[in-house]
């Protein structure tokens, strides 16, 4: 499933035009990547889905596997999504 479809479930479910779904999905995204991009970098918690977060990762050294030559690879922020139970029982059935 990708953006489209969901945008199109969305428009059948709720009973709304796409340009409408489109919107609304739009700003779901939005407001989730915004809250974990800013100052803040606050969690989204969606109940019954999962929680939206961010890592630091640390700074560490790694090989090239061609070469075999130690690389820097600096530190980082990565999201993260951790499932709620509920999410990953209906996954499991």
């Amino acid at each position: 499933m990708n953006k489209s479809d969901i945008i199109k479930a969305v428009a059948e479910a709720v009973g709304l035009k796409r340009a409408d779904a489109s919107k609304a999905v739009d700003t779901v995204f939005s407001c989730i990547t915004q809250a974990l991009s800013g100052r803040k970098k606050e969690p989204v918690n969606i109940a019954g889905f999962g929680i939206f977060k961010v890592r630091k990762t640390k700074k560490r050294t790694a090989r090239n596997p061609q070469t075999g030559e130690p690389i820097e690879i600096p530190a980082r922020t990565v999201p993260v999504f951790r499932p709620a139970k509920a999410f990953k029982e209906a996954v499991q059935k």
